[in-house]
């Protein structure tokens, strides 16, 4: 998964997808716009253990975390 245009947010998706992925859920970039990333996240299920599958809260906390070493031009994320 890459934008093609930013290797810092590149590097992000890339990290929080490994997560997602853990639990079966994917992340899909949708757009950076100036300050502002928007990505699309689609949860896993893990029937014996839900409470193991990111939250789309978890997932933008992980972005924030990342963006401030990778992207910190980045100061707004939505994640749908």
């Amino acid at each position: 998964m890459t934008t093609n245009t930013d290797p810092g947010i590149d590097n992000i998706l890339r990290n929080v997808q490994v997560v997602a992925a853990s639990e079966g859920g994917s992340i899909e970039f949708i757009e950076a716009a100036g300050s502002k990333l928007v990505i699309e996240y689609t949860p896993g299920v893990n029937e014996e253990c839900p409470e193991c599958v990111p939250t789309h809260d978890l997932i933008k906390m992980m972005m924030k975390t990342s963006v401030s070493v990778h992207a910190p031009y980045i100061t707004e994320i939505e994640v749908r």
